[in-house]
């Protein structure tokens, strides 16, 4: 059970949920504590966004999947999760360029990771997540208490996990944990 989500352009939940990529880059929420984002849970459901979403914030590669869940875009007031991650590590890119270097790993566009990671004071946070599908989607209403420019929702009820089996298999995940490790190990904090 799982009562914690965390939004994030629903480009990017779907590119999680094909496993096309197996981290989440985050700068900070406007509506969060001083415009710094925090990790404040290890395991959420992925709270799919529409808001804010642009073509050009995702690579050429992910327009056929912005186009996709645009077209499965659940009603207006209807909460869908189906996905949820648990963090297996957090980083702290300092520099541009290592920023840069995750393109692969990735569906955002460069010019997208360039704006985050400049805005503000310049970094950006990396959080590798082990991604799970419940065999179910869990439908609820979109709450105006889950409204705004923040990353973390507390659900009105716990979702059950049961049942869920992870998009990637063991030895896919270590791949990716390994690359990240060869690429950012100088710049990590935990």
């Amino acid at each position: 059970m799982l009562q914690h989500a965390f939004k994030e352009w629903a480009v990017i939940c779907e590119a999680l949920a094909q496993g096309q990529q197996a981290i989440i880059l985050r700068k900070g929420g406007i509506a969060e504590h001083e415009g710094e984002f925090n990790v404040e849970q290890t395991r959420f459901w992925l709270y799919p966004t529409y808001t804010h979403q642009q073509n050009d914030g995702v690579n050429d590669e992910a327009q056929a999947l912005l186009k996709t869940v645009q077209a499965n875009r659940p009603p207006t007031g209807t909460l869908r999760l189906q996905l949820w991650a648990e963090v297996t590590g957090i980083y702290r890119i300092r520099e541009e360029l290592p920023a840069l270097l995750l393109s692969h790993l990735h569906c955002w566009s460069e010019e997208a990771v360039r704006q985050r990671f400049n805005y503000r004071v310049p970094g950006l946070n990396v959080l590798v997540v082990r991604v799970y599908r419940s065999p179910q989607a869990h439908e609820t209403t979109e709450l105006p208490a889950y409204d705004g420019c923040r990353s973390w929702v507390e659900l009105a009820t716990a979702l059950s996990t049961e049942g869920s089996i992870p998009v990637l298999d063991d030895n896919s995940f270590r791949i990716v944990q390994r690359q990240l490790d060869l690429l950012l190990s100088p710049t990590a904090y935990a």
